[in-house]
């Protein structure tokens, strides 16, 4: 018997475990002592009905694309009611794949699905980047308004992102840059790469990588390079499940459920390479009732991000990012570990981020916002995080954020406390309130702590407690109010262990 035979054989007696028949233990643990109330998310179940890729006409050598073949593959699933789509081992050479309800991606231990870097593949459809409302090209791998959808498996998924990602020189080595540069393409400066023209084009329209004041479908194609996707784009879904899978080499961010209910990503490898262009891990935008755990990620920018869209886009759409569970989860290279921000507009509330690890990132626990964006933070907490050499901050509140990394902010030396001129307090004024930091340990950081509110809004009571730091230099709060360290032991290089302006009722005990 053929192994892709048996496989599909135990799918249709249902012995392959899904997440909730072989680790119904770990979510069980996730819900114990709880700090706000959340409905149990339960993991999608599907028919016990599979078809084979191969069947509908795809081959799996890496080169003839396999892009009709997953379209007829998923419509034949769908008008039989759904059920399990193998992707057997092989590299499956494919334009997008549009998911469907009721059914599940799922790619063996030896499959990888690689994504053309064809931009003619990608058409224009309307979307959200960076939490506005925008057009991109169609992802890699997308979904819209379902129900019960899943990826799973042990293969990997790449979205060939470096054909679409633009390239600083001082991120990578003299050899890739000089390579990068024989590939083509086109120079904004000596050290700023595009791989198009258009593209380059694009950049110059836009305010963060979001064009402004494009008004006809031809002004929009001219730049249809620049407007690289994000790989998983799942939008209004209900009941998602990812679980086991490599998801790599994203053209944008990686990962990204929006305005979805009842999100479970377990046991997923999301990478990136380090100079990847808003090349972050997970970004779970306006969701509600989720869980992330168990899952590493090693990527360009933030590693798991909390959002809510942005400005009065974020501030219309009123859909906080609520009721998340983080648990057992590692962050390697990125931006920063855990984020929230800065697209926060609709609010984030109702989190627990708990035994994970951070090591390397940026920032650890990273909290992002400026004027005008709007949104209310509050009720997240944070139990059992443990981090070692972070270049800036193992907790860092930045209300001022302005588009740059907080390696970037802190060698441009923008960290240097300085009296701030209120401003009305309205609803573009964002909020960051009522968080709980308990039992973390970083070992060697740049700096212990930063908190920089706004003198309208300052960041109130953050109580940390049981935390134990090794650092250059302090930490430092501006504008704060109503903070309490509780069993904090801040080791500093030189100079204080603690410093404040402009704050009220900073406690130590």
């Amino acid at each position: 018997m053929k192994l892709t035979s048996f496989i599909l054989g135990m799918l249709f007696l249902g012995a392959i475990p899904t997440l909730a028949q072989g680790n119904e233990q770990a979510i069980q643990d996730v819900y114990k002592n709880l700090p706000f109330d959340m409905p149990r998310v339960e993991a999608p179940s599907f028919p016990e009905r599979s078809v084979l890729l191969s069947d509908y006409g795809a081959v799996g050598n890496g080169a003839e694309l396999c892009t009709e073949a997953f379209s007829k593959a998923i419509a034949a699933l769908e008008n039989q009611g759904g059920g399990h789509l193998i992707v057997p081992g092989g590299v499956w050479f494919t334009g997008p794949i549009e998911l469907k309800s009721n059914i599940d991606l799922h790619l063996e231990k030896d499959a990888v699905i690689l994504f053309s870097p064809d931009v003619d593949l990608y058409p224009l459809v309307e979307t959200v980047f960076e939490g506005l409302d925008t057009k991109r090209c169609q992802s890699p791998i997308s979904g819209h308004d379902l129900e019960n959808v899943a990826i799973t498996g042990q293969g990997a998924i790449d979205g060939n992102g470096h054909f679409w990602r633009p390239l600083k020189k001082s991120k990578v080595t003299e050899s890739h840059w000089k390579k990068t540069l024989s590939s083509g393409g086109v120079l904004k400066r000596d050290d700023y790469w595009f791989p198009y023209a258009e593209a380059l084009k694009g950049d110059s329209l836009s305010d963060m990588n979001v064009p402004q004041n494009l008004k006809t479908d031809e002004d929009w194609h001219k730049i249809r390079h620049f407007l690289r996707p994000v790989m998983v784009s799942l939008v209004s879904c209900k009941n998602v499940l990812l679980e086991g899978v490599i998801f790599q080499n994203s053209p944008a961010w990686n990962l990204h459920p929006l305005m979805c209910e009842n999100v479970i990503i377990e046991n997923v490898l999301v990478r990136n390479p380090s100079y990847a262009q808003n090349g972050d891990g997970l970004d779970l935008e306006s969701c509600k009732n989720s869980l992330i755990i168990n899952s590493t990620f090693d990527v360009g920018d933030d590693g798991i991000c909390l959002k809510s869209g942005k400005d009065q886009d974020g501030i219309k759409r009123a859909r906080p990012c609520e009721n998340v569970i983080i648990n057992g989860c590692t962050v390697f290279a990125g931006h920063g570990g855990f984020v929230v921000g800065s697209e926060m507009s609709g609010g984030v509330k109702n989190v627990l981020v708990s035994d994970c690890k951070f090591l390397g990132t940026d920032v650890g626990l990273r909290f992002k916002s400026t004027r005008g964006r709007g949104g209310v933070v509050e009720n997240i907490w944070v139990d059992g995080v443990s981090m070692m050499d972070i270049p800036t901050e193992p907790v860092n509140f930045n209300l001022y954020y302005g588009g740059k990394s907080a390696v970037e902010v802190l060698e441009s030396g923008e960290t240097v406390p300085a009296k701030v001129d209120p401003m009305p307090v309205d609803e573009t004024t964002p909020a960051f309130r009522n968080i709980f930091i308990n039992n973390l340990i970083c070992r060697n950081a740049r700096r212990a702590l930063y908190f920089n509110g706004l003198p309208e809004m300052p960041i109130k009571n953050i109580q940390l407690s049981n935390v134990y730091i090794t650092s250059e230099e302090g930490a430092e709060f501006i504008y704060s109010d109503d903070i309490i360290m509780k069993d904090v032991k801040i080791i500093p290089q030189k100079g204080k262990e603690v410093t404040t302006s402009y704050c009220n009722n900073i406690d130590i005990k």
